[in-house]
């Protein structure tokens, strides 16, 4: 094993003790206040306006494999799904969302399955769409699903690539506004640029924390300031010391 997997094998370690210790400690103390996000505050209103006047909410999954780094932003989408669903188990019209990977499609429908079984309501496999197996593909399946069901917003989660821009404008079209984020630097780069509340960077992956998700999630961002803090930290250290001489 080389020193490149050790540091890797080390962070993960580290990220476990931060996140089991956080939990354990927010057991006493009540959690720390959250920094405000535009995106997250529009995503709140935009449930609460879905719930009033009988529009659904789109949730775009991505293209994430979960056999890749793409995982991580996917297991994130799941998670924002599972708590829009549960948060408008009253509506008229629960949330769909659209996926570009049959794994990913699947476990969303098991996902909204799940919300409705523990809700008493009724699942309909339809809520759930794989739209398309390529990037393009996908993105027009998807662009068709906001102009076909009342979509109030869209909120895009997942891998994204410049395909986004797509779904973006065909929320335009339908007067669907679009929010959210991508791991994938070009779909971040049209978010940024197109849609009315991008998420930036790690913003993606803080999605549980800001809607409510629980401790872990809340872990979880504990654990990556302190991580964030160590590289910075250890990236001024060894600058100094490379001025010093000593490296």
């Amino acid at each position: 094993m080389n020193l490149e997997s050790l540091l890797g094998l080390a962070l993960v370690a580290a990220a476990m003790v931060l996140i089991l210790g956080y939990v354990a400690a927010v057991r006493k103390w009540e959690p720390r206040a959250l920094r405000a996000i535009q995106t997250f505050q529009s995503l709140q209103r935009a449930i609460g306006l879905a719930v009033e006047a009988g529009n659904r909410l789109h949730l775009s999954l991505g293209r994430g494999n979960f056999l890749s780094s793409q995982a991580g932003v996917g297991f994130a989408g799941l998670s924002t799904l599972d708590l829009i669903a549960r948060s408008t188990s009253i509506s008229d019209k629960p949330p769909i969302s659209s996926a570009g990977e049959a794994a990913l499609s699947i476990l969303a429908q098991d996902t909204q399955r799940g919300a409705a079984h523990d809700l008493g309501g009724e699942f309909d496999p339809a809520r759930a769409q794989l739209t398309g197996v390529t990037p393009f593909s996908y993105a027009a399946g998807a662009a068709a699903l906001l102009g076909e069901d009342e979509v109030g917003a869209s909120l895009l989660v997942g891998s994204l690539g410049s395909e986004v821009a797509l779904i973006i404008e065909a929320g335009e079209r339908a007067g669907s506004p679009a929010l959210g984020g991508t791991d994938n630097l070009s779909g971040q780069a049209v978010l940024y640029a197109s849609a009315h509340n991008p998420l930036i960077g790690e913003e993606t992956f803080a999605s549980g924390a800001y809607l409510g998700a629980g401790r872990l999630h809340h872990a979880s961002l504990f654990a990556q300031d302190v991580l964030r803090w160590a590289v910075i930290l250890a990236i001024l250290a060894g600058a100094i010391l490379k001025v010093a001489g000593v490296l």
